[in-house]
């Protein structure tokens, strides 16, 4: 079986860790697999990446046509020129992971599925929406977008043709021969309502190597991150500490009012980009880790927290959140997207309510505050991670879903 992924990266973003992961999985289960990505940060020969240079045409189209109409990626022409490439030729079938940031054009879907069945795993809701990655409150791609309320959202339009870019990716949906497949049981219900219905859905949650993502001593992981003995630990962690969907405001106002003798008592740790940010906001003693790369430095810093505290506005399989419970840290964040399939309420951690510090500061003082219950949540945690999300599971159930796929082509 050879697969190629089709990313937008390797291994920079959420969703390229993702696709890298079940490509490591992959290999393990003796399956051929390739990525080609947009950007690649790692060098490997199952590594290929799309031409980096827009052509003359391409730069006028965006500068021109596509960028000013507000429709995004329309001007990548070099993305029909995938199939004469042979990492393409030679695969057995295609597995679409993140196809926006800025390195293909979706209209190609149909040519690129035409010969050959494809997987289109979701990452967030881009696929079925007008222009959004996450819509929020708004449920008009159900419908067929237009009057966009979020025209800022990534990735931001400078005119709202979110109505034409839905009957766009609607059309060629209808040319395509498509599997999908969700991560999430919410993301899973959003695309049984969405103009992706049309195809089969599956759900399989993102695998996580449990080897490398397991508890360690938290006393020898606090010594080597500098944390004095007998403080209380949070963690808070994202690619982008002061992306306003991460929560970063909301974790500030949480943290200022918890009690002046438990923030006395309480270090917060914080990896990812613009932790400075960060850090000046929380009114509390922080330690910045920087951006975090490899699976070891992740683990100390989950070790070492009592908690990981993340309160994102919209999500959908959050990895920060899946590399917690396998590492056996509690979690605290909110009840909105796919949360709820890794933070379960006084199993392995508290769900606060969407945008309220006050309940998301109240979890944290009783958790903080129930040292039994949290030493059970450890245990409850690193559990549900081995038996649900390891990613031998991830592999094998794709590897079931490729065979299917390719027997009945």
């Amino acid at each position: 079986m050879n697969v190629l992924h089709i990313n937008q990266s390797d291994i920079s973003g959420g969703a390229a860790i993702a696709g890298y992961r079940l490509h490591q999985g992959l290999l393990a289960q003796g399956v051929d697999s390739h990525l080609l990505v947009g950007n690649a940060q790692s060098n490997s020969d199952r590594i290929t990446t799309t031409p980096a240079k827009k052509t003359y045409i391409e730069r006028q189209l965006y500068l021109r046509l596509t960028k000013p109409l507000g429709l995004n990626y329309l001007h990548f022409l070099n993305t029909f020129n995938i199939p004469k490439n042979s990492v393409y030729k030679n695969a057995d079938i295609i597995n679409f992971h993140n196809l926006h940031t800025g390195y293909f054009n979706y209209l190609a879907i149909s040519s690129l599925t035409k010969d050959k069945p494809a997987v289109f795993t979701l990452h967030d809701m881009w696929s079925f929406t007008g222009h959004c990655t996450y819509s929020y409150d708004c449920d008009r791609w159900k419908t067929g977008c237009g009057k966009c309320p979020y025209p800022d959202v990534y990735p931001k339009i400078e005119k709202d043709n979110t109505r034409l870019e839905w009957r766009l990716k609607n059309w060629i949906y209808s040319q395509s021969n498509l599997t999908v497949a969700t991560p999430s049981r919410w993301l899973y219900e959003q695309a049984k309502q969405s103009i992706l219905n049309r195809f089969p859905i599956h759900h399989i949650p993102y695998g996580i190597d449990t080897q490398a993502y397991q508890p360690l001593d938290p006393e020898q992981c606090r010594a080597h991150l500098g944390i004095p003995r007998g403080k209380k630990v949070l963690m808070f962690g994202a690619d982008s500490l002061t992306e306003r969907r991460k929560g970063g405001d909301l974790l500030a106002q949480a943290l200022q009012n918890l009690p002046g003798g438990l923030k006395a008592e309480t270090v917060l740790l914080i990896f990812g980009n613009s932790g400075a940010a960060i850090a000046q906001t929380v009114g509390m003693a922080t330690i910045d880790l920087g951006y975090l790369t490899s699976d070891e430095s992740k683990t100390i810093a989950y070790s070492a927290a009592d908690l990981f505290v993340f309160p994102t506005r919209a999500d959908n399989l959050p990895l920060t959140l899946q590399e917690s419970i396998a590492c056996g840290t509690p979690m605290i964040s909110c009840k909105i997207g796919g949360v709820p399939d890794l933070v379960r309420p006084g199993i392995t951690g508290y769900l606060a309510k969407p945008e309220n510090a006050q309940d998301l500061c109240d979890g944290i003082v009783y958790l903080l505050e129930e040292q039994n219950l949290r030493e059970q949540m450890r245990h409850n945690c690193r559990a549900i991670a081995l038996s649900e999300y390891p990613l031998e599971l991830q592999a094998k159930r794709y590897l079931e879903l490729y065979n299917q796929l390719v027997k009945n082509t």
